[in-house]
């Protein structure tokens, strides 16, 4: 049995680290890959896996989630060309994206899982070994991630990555709970150590949150390399969701998810959770305003508040010009008389 190293800070790593040395894992890496509609894309993220390079074994594991398009029939035609390499989980019915994605993550077997959804691809042949190599050099992780290329298939944007100066080597889950920064298609975490609570799959986002999950266990490596490509294209599950028209929308989901965190996480991380879902309301309601949808903003800025009573100058402001527009106006018409009254004073002495 491997002995614990004084750096591993929790006792789940030291079981995942025991039962590798110990042969419990049949390979080092799995690739967890859930795919839907993705004709266009699917031959060109499975080649990108096919490319690594690395010193160690790793499968591909697919769950397909009964497609309308040619998907399941080119995972079929990679699977007669790579019977060892590719695993297939094809549903007979559509179960929904977070479910199949739970199955998929449920039948990796390696030490470690890495993530790649079926409309992106890496771009370095040496990303797996790369991340294989940090985690097993720093025990105290639990995740590994690294830097991606924002792609936008319409032509919208200009292709730019997602961390334009990010030093840091290492994070916390105090870290990720202020936001998400880990890109999906480029996280690798230690297999085994994630206990999601229940409902978890009724969340309207599931790989922030996961991952928050999982850094409960440890930390966070991040290689400043950008080895991967996200493709935004209208089929995707948050297209939608990215556009400026649905910056209301995602904020909505991540007031579930904290929602969610705060009842689940514990008492230690309550209060940083309260003001996040204080700052993230009262920005909803700043916005509702600002769009003159005055019944939201009531709503979010009481949000705001009575959560978990906490509440600021802003806020109070906005509470009362919205509750009470015209004692609003008055008090400020009232500031703004007094402070001329005040000028003309202090300019009259002045001249004396």
């Amino acid at each position: 049995m491997r002995k614990r190293d004084n750096k591993v800070p929790d006792e789940n790593i030291q079981k995942t680290l025991d039962s590798a040395a110990n042969g419990s894992f049949t390979m080092k890496v799995s690739v967890s890959m859930i795919t839907y509609n993705h004709e266009k894309f699917i031959a060109k993220a499975l080649d990108s896996i096919l490319m690594q390079r690395t010193n160690f074994d790793y499968e591909i594991v697919v769950g397909e989630d009964c497609s309308t398009d040619n998907t399941r029939n080119i995972l079929l035609g990679y699977q007669e060309r790579f019977p060892d390499k590719l695993r297939l989980f094809l549903n007979e019915q559509n179960i929904g994206m977070h479910r199949n994605n739970e199955q998929t993550l449920e039948s990796c077997k390696g030490e470690y899982v890495a993530i790649l959804e079926g409309d992106d691809y890496w771009t370095s042949p040496d990303k797996l070994q790369k991340q294989v190599d940090f985690l097993d050099k720093h025990p105290e992780c639990v995740i590994c991630f690294h830097n991606v290329m924002e792609f936008y298939e319409d032509g919208s944007r200009e292709p730019h990555p997602f961390h334009e100066n990010l030093k840091k080597e290492v994070f916390t889950v105090e870290d990720l709970l202020a936001g998400n920064f880990i890109p999906t298609l480029s996280s690798m975490f230690r297999n085994g150590i994630t206990k999601v609570p229940e409902l978890f799959s009724l969340l309207p986002m599931g790989d922030w949150p996961f991952h928050i999950f999982t850094a409960l266990h440890g930390k966070i490596g991040y290689i400043n390399e950008v080895m991967a490509v996200h493709v935004h294209h209208r089929e995707g599950v948050w297209f939608t969701m990215a556009q400026t028209q649905n910056w209301v929308e995602s904020h909505k989901a991540s007031i579930i998810v904290y929602d969610y965190l705060y009842a689940h996480l514990g008492a230690k991380y309550r209060p940083m959770i309260a003001r996040l879902l204080h700052e993230l309301c009262h920005r909803l309601a700043r916005e509702y305003e600002k769009r003159g949808e005055l019944a939201n903003a009531r709503k979010y800025a009481v949000m705001a508040f009575s959560r978990h009573f906490l509440m600021n100058k802003e806020l109070s402001k906005q509470l009362v010009r919205l509750y009470a527009p015209m004692l609003y106006k008055s008090v400020k018409m009232l500031q703004k008389t007094a402070y001329s009254v005040i000028k003309k004073v202090t300019s009259g002495c002045s001249s004396s």
